[in-house]
């Protein structure tokens, strides 16, 4: 419930604010692929969370990448980038097609798809900046690190159904934040004189 609160109350802030407030054009499609996949991605559920509460893992994500008063707009969207890729390629895997339903899946692939071209299309214009290849650099480095540690988990678990549930999970909370990250930077960017 309070995932499904903070990704509606994100969808109002991106929605409602200018959207070229992030000095790139990120179409409001990308915030509704987000919403799209996100609700695909709970109906991927095949197991209760509770009943693979002995398999949950941190994966240490990489806070320090998000974490801040002033959010650079650069190091947002190439965190978010990162992410969305990330996870599309995981979820390419033939282990994931394995592990769900495959029209859900091909659906989340789509719209992690279409996200990315948004992104990259605003890396692009945002790429004049000084600092985007170095912050884009690091953050590509502790993103891969991250899914490179779920890449692990699963092998670890030989993708059994309680990893992939655990995944499952993992995913929809990196991408909700990514998303909140991205309105958070554009209310920063409001509030500012």
């Amino acid at each position: 419930m309070a995932l499904l609160l903070c990704l509606l109350m994100t969808l109002v802030v991106l929605i409602c604010c200018p959207s070229g407030s992030l000095g790139c054009e990120l179409p409001q499609s990308h915030v509704l692929d987000s919403m799209q996949n996100m609700r695909l991605l709970g109906q991927m559920r095949r197991l209760s969370p509770l009943s693979c509460l002995k398999d949950r893992r941190d994966f240490r994500f990489p806070w320090q990448q998000v974490d801040g008063s002033q959010l650079q707009k650069v190091r947002v969207m190439s965190v978010q980038h990162e992410m969305v890729q990330q996870a599309f390629h995981l979820l390419l895997s033939e282990r994931a097609s394995a592990a769900w339903d495959k029209t859900l899946l091909d659906h989340v692939r789509t719209g992690l798809h279409q996200q990315l071209e948004h992104l990259d299309s605003c890396l692009v214009q945002l790429g004049t900046q000084e600092d985007s290849a170095q912050s884009y650099g690091s953050a590509s480095l502790q993103m891969k690190r991250y899914f490179q540690r779920i890449r692990l988990y699963l092998k670890e678990k030989k993708d059994s159904a309680c990893a992939w549930e655990v995944v499952r999970v993992e995913i929809m909370r990196s991408l909700t934040l990514s998303t909140t990250l991205l309105a958070r930077v554009k209310e920063e960017e409001l509030g500012s004189p």
